[in-house]
């Protein structure tokens, strides 16, 4: 099934208690188009990069079915370009430089060949370009997912509360359903943001894992236990994409397919974490795919008697 990617295409460079990179690729939709990749012969992307961004790292997305169709190529501007560095505790970061370049003024423009998408990612950007997407499209897709955090909310408010009307599935933090909502336990948070235009919403929670909610059910999803946590950057765009991937795959919106879905999105994001940047992502094997999900249900499941 159809599915259509809108998000940055980037450059990060990174520093944790691990190590430090240069200029690796980055960007939500990079992170997105790979992990969905396991579980879609192809996707399409809708993204913006410079002159400065090889062609090495579009023939990666090619070669894992992502079409770039809708990459613009900006030849008189850089790529968007973020650099950070995690704590000891890899759930906190400082922002040490943020280049927006060519995504200052990213126009996104949707290929007539990707408008009939039946399944639409609508990754972290500014909320006014995630509107511009979805008036573009004929007909709406069966299925909307929008990622957004807590700048947007901060600077763009009433764009962000108008973009939320048209989608189906809101995936944010933690920190963020709180404070999207104005409201500290996270059930008050779910309900008043299901008020809001979405049916569907998943807090991400890290190493804690995910919750699930829509109107009248929950579900709850942990994070694998790992040895190494390398790199949390991506993990949250790479949740998402294995999570939309797989409801693409099996062309299934009810909340038993979505409860699946939340735990391959976790499986994905897993693997991410366990190297820099997309490095896992790129050369991951349909064999630790299927053992790792396997792992996440040996955490889940048991038997109890009353």
């Amino acid at each position: 099934m159809s599915l259509l990617v809108v998000g940055t295409v980037a450059f990060d460079a990174l520093e944790t208690p691990f190590g430090k990179t240069d200029k690796i690729l980055g960007g939500a939709a990079t992170y997105i188009g790979l992990s969905a990749s396991y579980f879609l012969k192809n996707s399409n992307l809708v993204s913006v990069v410079g002159n400065d961004f090889p062609q090495e790292h579009i023939d990666l997305l090619n070669s894992k079915g992502v079409n770039t169709e809708g990459l613009q190529i900006d030849k008189n501007g850089k790529t968007f370009f973020w650099k950070g560095k995690y704590h000891n505790d890899m759930n906190t970061r400082d922002t040490l430089e943020t280049q927006l370049n060519v995504l200052e003024t990213f126009d996104p423009v949707v290929p007539e060949a990707y408008k009939n998408c039946e399944y639409l990612m609508l990754g972290n950007l500014l909320p006014a370009v995630q509107q511009q997407v979805l008036d573009q499209l004929p007909q709406r897709p069966k299925l909307v997912v929008l990622d957004t955090m807590n700048f947007w909310m901060d600077n763009c408010w009433d764009d962000l509360i108008e973009a939320l009307k048209g989608v189906d599935v809101l995936t944010i933090n933690d920190e963020e359903a709180r404070q999207l909502s104005g409201e500290y336990s996270l059930v008050k948070a779910a309900k008043k943001i299901l008020t809001m235009g979405p049916k569907y919403l998943i807090i991400k929670k890290g190493e804690h894992g995910a919750l699930l909610f829509n109107e009248n059910e929950v579900f709850f999803a942990p994070a694998l236990p790992l040895e190494e946590v390398f790199d949390p950057t991506g993990a949250g765009d790479t949740f998402a994409g294995g999570f939309l991937g797989y409801i693409a795959s099996t062309n299934d919106i009810s909340f038993e397919n979505m409860k699946r879905a939340v735990i391959y999105g976790s499986a994905m994001a897993s693997f991410c974490v366990e190297k820099f940047g997309t490095e896992r992502l790129q050369n991951l094997s349909d064999a630790e795919v299927k053992s790792r999900i396997r792992e996440f249900i040996d955490l889940v499941q048991f038997e109890i008697s009353l």
